[in-house]
């Protein structure tokens, strides 16, 4: 059994965090993001090269700009609707 790169590991943890941390404000709740943000990243727990794990912690990444994005359009829409009237 191989050994995991420890600083793969700690970019691995650093973007879960970074990713449970985003789901606070999911609009379907923590409740309902956090089980599947877990699955998620267990599905990949086998992987132990190094490049398929630099694969998955891109996915990761592009899925927490998409959740920033989304947060940002939903600011956006709700700023707007507010201050459409005025």
């Amino acid at each position: 059994m191989s050994a995991v790169n420890p600083a793969l590991r700690k970019e691995v943890i650093s973007i879960y965090k970074e990713l449970l941390n985003l789901g606070k404000d999911y609009p379907q709740g923590y409740d309902y993001f956090r089980p599947r943000l877990h699955r998620a990243f267990m599905s990949n727990a086998h992987l132990k090269d190094d490049d398929e794990i630099r694969k998955a912690i891109a996915r990761a990444d592009f899925v927490r700009k998409e959740i920033e994005a989304l947060y940002y359009l939903k600011r956006y829409r709700t700023l707007r609707k507010r201050y459409d009237g005025l």
